[in-house]
């Protein structure tokens, strides 16, 4: 790449065959944490450059538990890109959250299993990242409006909870999170959202709600079939809403997203082996020219 790619967008295939992206190329990408999900694919959306990851690979050939996160994070750092949306689908454990509204939420508990690398950071240099407000607020903001300029219902807010999958919950699992205090429910945006604050990235996530999760006794239980019907009426919206991310945001916006690796490293630099520093470079060379 001769020119830095600033925008990022992850989620599905719907999004990369937008009708007014042109000037598509296909990036083979590989980064020091393997290859990611699929082939970046890079084009022209409303006058800026901007990257599309499909998440799960084309075809969705990855389950949640094995999407190479932190190659896909990893990949869009090295194109450059500094803000990224995440699209995915949820659940609604909240009534006022209804199928086809879009959530953005502003705080993440992560409730996956640990069998997923969830840091980039490992043995020869340590680092400790704030992701205590996990969301970028910006990048909300911005995400807000545009899905609300896009015809779609919005909510400002809520706790995403992140399971393991590749099941959906039992009636018990989905009322104990209710009593949490959690509004929606997913698979995917943890680590993806931890890491893309590792690699000091901003990060939102643009969440469809698809059903009401099994709590909601009046509802069916949530199958397949029903989540992919949700998906496909809100893709419109979705891409309306992508699209007017990009055309209004400022992708040359400084923010702390962009600092988050500031006082985070716990290593002394002088005992960090050049081999663990080249293979870092991707994520903290900005702190080590």
């Amino acid at each position: 790449m001769t020119e830095p790619v600033l925008i990022g967008i992850i989620g599905g295939s719907g999004l990369y065959n937008m009708p007014e992206l042109t000037d598509v190329t296909h990036q083979p990408m590989d980064t020091p944490f393997g290859k990611p999900s699929a082939d970046v694919v890079i084009g022209t959306l409303r006058g800026k450059r901007v990257a599309f990851l499909p998440r799960h690979g084309v075809g969705h050939v990855f389950t949640p538990s094995t999407v190479p996160y932190r190659a896909n994070i990893c990949a869009l750092k090295m194109l450059g890109v500094r803000q990224i949306i995440g699209v995915s689908a949820c659940g609604s454990l909240r009534e006022d959250y209804a199928p086809g509204d879009i959530v953005l939420p502003d705080q993440l508990f992560d409730n996956t299993r640990g069998s997923r690398p969830r840091t980039f950071f490992d043995t020869g240099l340590v680092a400790h990242v704030s992701v205590a407000d996990p969301f970028c607020g910006y990048l909300n903001g911005v995400t807000a409006e545009a899905v609300e300029a896009a015809g779609g219902t919005v909510h400002r807010g809520g706790t995403f909870i992140t399971i393991e999958g590749t099941r959906f919950s039992t009636r018990a699992e989905s009322a104990a999170f209710r009593q949490w205090g959690m509004s929606i429910i997913g698979m995917t945006t943890s680590p993806e959202a931890f890491l893309a604050r590792e690699a000091e990235m901003c990060y939102v996530s643009m969440s469809h709600v698809t059903d009401y999760d099994v709590w909601h006794i009046s509802e069916e239980a949530v199958t397949v079939d029903k989540v992919i019907a949700t998906m496909r009426h809100n893709l419109s919206v979705a891409q309306g809403a992508v699209a007017r991310v990009v055309e209004t945001l400022d992708e040359h916006r400084d923010c702390d997203c962009h600092r988050a690796l500031d006082n985070a490293i716990m290593t002394d630099p002088a005992v960090i082996a050049p081999e663990v520093l080249e293979r870092m470079r991707p994520i903290v060379g900005r702190l080590f020219n």
